[in-house]
């Protein structure tokens, strides 16, 4: 799978609120039940809360640099799984973790072999985020470590606001290929409250749209996030179109949320630091 359709399809291109089944007591004379994940935002959070013994598998993606949302030096201490359910059958855990793009053929095979399943939805605001951080902690046993998780969430999301009584700074994240999220997305949001406007509306865009570059370079936006506008990229020429400013924001950062709104919060005010000095 693409990087663009990954980011699409595991992070911000749906809206479905996480679902949730009863969660019963762990096996193993009470100990936290052993996990497998299958999809690597869950992966993030994972990473973050669990006791590494609990953890037989993550997500293949998470051993991929283009791809992981968690960090690649510590997601590769882990065995990966390619998704399929003969390898969670095979590893035998107690629980596993998966997101809804799953198949459903998948999903009643593991469900089927008695494994316990939970699936986790894609959160459409940073609310939802915060809500499946405590779901994937609690059905881990480690509900005490999400809460801790989402008090460092909090705090990085205070620290990137701007002051009071500054103007929005006008901008517009424009990912691989040209796709760019609009209003009602989790980006929409995180841009907020890091004291940006998303200029999406004024270029007429859906919530996910495309914007080839002829019309972005026709009217540029105040400022252009995209990633790699490093030196001698194509996105780092942009920065030649008159009236264009680009900052490199990297679209990993939008892959998923959970962990990754602490770095992606703590850029954008960096990036808007940069623009405006404060």
């Amino acid at each position: 799978m693409r990087l663009g359709g990954l980011a699409l399809l595991l992070a911000l291109a749906g809206c479905g609120v996480a679902q949730r089944g009863p969660v019963p007591p762990a096996d193993h004379a009470g100990a936290p039940p052993r996990v497998m994940s299958l999809n690597p935002c869950i992966d993030a959070i994972l990473l973050a809360v669990a006791d590494p013994g609990q953890i037989l598998s993550i997500s293949h993606y998470s051993h991929d640099p283009r791809a992981t949302s968690a960090p690649l030096d510590v997601a590769r201490r882990f065995p990966a799984n390619g998704g399929t359910a003969e390898e969670v059958i095979a590893a035998g855990p107690d629980l596993v973790l998966l997101g809804s793009h799953v198949a459903p053929a998948t999903q009643r095979a593991i469900a089927d072999a008695g494994v316990r399943v939970e699936t986790v939805g894609v959160p459409a605001t940073i609310e939802e985020s915060r809500a499946q951080v405590l779901q994937v902690a609690r059905a881990i046993g480690h509900e005490a470590r999400g809460r801790r998780l989402l008090d460092r969430i909090d705090t990085a999301l205070a620290a990137a606001r701007p002051a009071p009584g500054r103007s929005p700074v006008p901008a517009l994240i424009r990912l691989g290929g040209g796709l760019v999220p609009g209003q009602g997305t989790l980006a929409d949001e995180l841009l907020a409250r890091t004291g940006f406007r998303n200029m999406s509306h004024d270029y007429g865009l859906a919530m996910w749209d495309m914007l080839p570059l002829e019309p972005l370079i026709a009217r540029p936006p105040h400022l252009l996030l995209t990633d790699g506008a490093g030196p001698g990229t194509r996105e780092a020429m942009l920065a030649r179109v008159p009236g264009l400013r680009v900052a490199d924001f990297p679209s990993r950062l939008l892959q998923c949320a959970g962990p990754n709104l602490i770095e992606a919060a703590g850029t954008l005010a960096t990036i808007r630091r940069g623009a405006t000095g404060a």
